[in-house]
């Protein structure tokens, strides 16, 4: 979902949610190059197919599309490339012993623009849904969706 709010982007990976059960949220920044961050900037970034990892005691994300900038020349950056994320030693360390216990994983949820200028995305320690569960989340949206027209229809709010 991307919103646009006062010249901010947002934009959101609602298969998270739906694949995940998200136990923590972290805020981390993100390496980018000049003509990715002005295809942020344009709303041109996709975090649906991404997924972050862990090398040498580092935290990437790949599969993160940013489309190419269209007033880029020869240096334009590739599109699908691995980009580190930035995170505080303690939290990169928690993370990745959760990750080796447990069997979690981390996914990125949102990406946005704060108050300063400054891309961040947000990463969330997940684990993954069973299918029954994932059965339930269909059931309760369909149910809580049929409350709200059953209110609209009798003027109940």
């Amino acid at each position: 979902m991307n919103k646009e709010i006062k010249g901010q982007i947002r934009i959101a990976n609602k298969k998270a949610g739906f694949l995940y059960n998200l136990v923590k949220k972290y805020s981390a920044g993100i390496i980018l190059q000049g003509t990715e961050v002005k295809a942020i900037r344009m709303g041109r970034v996709s975090i649906n197919e991404a997924f972050c990892y862990f090398k040498k005691s580092e935290l990437f994300i790949k599969n993160m599309n940013v489309g190419e900038y269209d007033f880029g020349t020869y240096l334009n950056h590739l599109p699908n490339r691995e980009r580190k994320l930035l995170l505080k030693k303690s939290e990169i360390n928690q993370l990745l012993q959760k990750v080796k216990e447990k069997g979690l994983t981390i996914v990125p949820v949102e990406l946005s623009i704060n108050e300063r200028g400054f891309i961040k995305i947000e990463v969330s320690l997940a684990q993954g849904k069973k299918v029954f569960d994932k059965r339930d989340a269909i059931k309760n949206k369909d149910n809580k969706r049929e409350m709200d027209r059953m209110k609209k229809k009798l003027n109940i709010r």
